[in-house]
């Protein structure tokens, strides 16, 4: 499904009544109501991936709720779409997710309705450029064209704030970055017409590793940037590492870690929370399978979530689950 207007959101009020309403009335467990719309990203890209991975896994389940997963342009398109209503879930990177609760740039307000459910994994920046090109380094990048990731994306807003450091060298040149997906970026890197890519996703991620088994690529180091995002940002950023093997790397690259949440509008009834987290739990293998290599999903990495809170559904789901 892609994205929906503003005839679907008219009916969201009646939509969730109706379901909180199957919910609980049945003592079997919840009857099948209407599907609650799931925000995820492009067509190929992980976060479309994971959103009809778990459709089908909630489907199989039996259980009385359903999802529609809806195509998008991620991260930012996501909270948007979360705050008129036209979806009641959404998947997003950490720091947008958090960018949107405290009214930050690019948000112009707090989305008082935002909760999460759970983070469910970690995205990894990758910043990779030709082997034999003459980049080694983030400044090294300057006047020069870089894929920043598709517009409304998150991977565009981890991008932009690294490549607009105010700790860039004074007078030096800023990058120019370019508005492209994960497909679009890797055929300008192929073909010369930007000299830099970037991408956060989970490790390896395929269209990155089929680029990386057709010409030489190299992985820049984003060591020094976790200090500063985390001053400027919060914690939402992390140090993480591509380990090598991966990509062909002949050793670790260190990079920046941004969670991903999956989310909710705080109408959503909680009974379909806790519904739809006991699948994520129960199938979180297959899930991670479609965006990650190793990762696993707990509890107590599921409830960081900073400054997102928690859907009382799901605060309920942990304690009763977990306590």
């Amino acid at each position: 499904m892609n994205r929906t207007g503003t005839g679907r959101r008219a009916a969201l009020g009646i939509g969730l009544a109706a379901l909180a309403g199957a919910l609980s009335g049945c003592s079997d467990g919840p009857a099948p109501g209407p599907p609650l719309r799931l925000a995820t990203g492009p067509e190929g890209g992980p976060y479309n991936a994971f959103g009809k991975a778990l459709a089908r896994a909630v489907t199989a389940s039996g259980r009385g709720v359903r999802l529609e997963p809806v195509t998008t342009a991620a991260s930012v398109d996501n909270l948007r779409l979360l705050r008129e209503g036209s979806v009641e879930l959404a998947l997003a990177m950490a720091d947008v997710a958090e960018d949107a609760a405290l009214g930050r740039e690019p948000f112009t307000a707090p989305l008082t309705t935002l909760t999460a459910l759970a983070r469910v994994y970690v995205n990894y920046t990758h910043l990779l450029v030709p082997a034999d090109g003459p980049v080694h380094d983030v400044g090294a990048l300057a006047g020069r064209p870089v894929a920043a990731g598709a517009a409304g994306s998150g991977v565009q807003v981890v991008a932009g704030r690294i490549l607009r450091d105010p700790g860039r060298a004074g007078g030096a040149e800023a990058p120019r970055e370019r508005a492209l997906g994960l497909a679009e970026s890797v055929t300008a890197l192929r073909e010369g017409s930007v000299d830099a890519l970037f991408w956060a996703g989970g490790v390896p991620t395929p269209a990155l590793a089929a680029l990386a088994r057709e010409r030489p690529l190299r992985f820049l180091s984003l060591d020094d940037r976790v200090g500063p995002l985390r001053e400027r940002h919060g914690p939402v950023y992390s140090a993480v590492t591509l380990p090598a093997g991966v990509y062909g790397l002949t050793e670790p690259v260190g990079t920046v870690g941004v969670g991903n949440y999956l989310l909710a509008r705080r109408d959503v009834p909680d009974g379909a929370v806790g519904e739809l987290l006991r699948v994520v739990f129960d199938r979180w293998r297959e899930l991670m399978g479609e965006v990650t290599a190793g990762a696993r999903l707990e509890p107590r990495f599921a409830i960081s979530t900073g400054r997102v809170p928690l859907h009382p559904g799901a605060v309920a789901h942990y304690r009763s689950v977990y306590d």
